[in-house]
């Protein structure tokens, strides 16, 4: 079984004219994505490919077809079961880092099992840990304005990270970086999928990014237009 699925997934969102029709992102889209696999979402502005990584990680709910997790059907939770899911199975990482200024690194990282009820002295020993597997436990006490942007996104990497989800997706993680840092994140996805069997879902629209993943999937005005193996396997 797939650790991800989407079925006749469709999006449609209400048009700023009551009297217009809505205006569809998503338009039946079907995907199994396997354990273990890097994945990269691709297409141009618009495409929907950020929709339906939304709506792949529970953030959104489709107005059609359903996602199932692990074999379990995100629409059928409430919205208290699905906050736990997405606490708990999925690692979020998105373009802007999304760090709380106040907190230390180790304090930001470890924050989904805090809020778990997670015993404190046993966050901070997987925080660290986490963030060992993203070569970023030297700076564990640094508050994120102290961090270069590479940095601060291997933090939110190691976030991700920390509750051993079933899956980690990423909303355009390399955006706001310059090529280098570009590159090194990437490395360290495929590195996470390569060493830890982690699964990774990542929105780009960078098609040199897109090829190194071990597969590309493109949409185009809310549709798979192509699934193609990556350079990577």
């Amino acid at each position: 079984m797939p650790i991800l699925r989407a079925e006749h997934l469709e999006k449609t969102f209400a048009a700023g004219d009551v009297a217009a029709a809505g205006v569809p992102a998503v338009r039946g889209i079907d995907l199994a994505i396997e354990a273990g696999e890097f994945v990269a979402i691709t297409g141009a502005s618009g495409s929907g490919k950020s929709t339906l990584l939304h709506m792949l990680g529970g953030i959104t709910r489709p107005s059609a077809g359903r996602v199932l997790l692990e074999g379990v059907d995100l629409a059928s939770l409430d919205d208290d079961a699905l906050a736990v899911v997405r606490r708990r199975r999925i690692g979020f990482v998105f373009q802007r880092y999304n760090l709380l200024s106040e907190l230390s690194l180790v304090e930001n990282v470890a924050l989904p099992l805090v809020l778990d009820g997670a015993a404190r002295r046993s966050c901070e020993a997987a925080a660290r840990a986490a963030l060992e597997a993203v070569g970023m436990n030297h700076r564990a006490t640094h508050r994120p304005d102290e961090l270069s942007g590479g940095e601060q996104q291997r933090g939110a990497i190691a976030r991700a990270l920390v509750t051993s989800p079933a899956i980690v997706l990423a909303d355009e993680p390399t955006g706001a970086l310059d090529s280098v840092n570009s590159g090194r994140i990437v490395d360290l996805l495929r590195q996470l999928v390569a060493e830890r069997g982690q699964t990774v879902v990542l929105v780009t629209h960078d098609a040199a990014i897109a090829a190194a993943a071990g597969r590309a999937v493109t949409i185009r005005d809310g549709l798979v237009a192509a699934d193609t193996a990556g350079t990577q396997r």
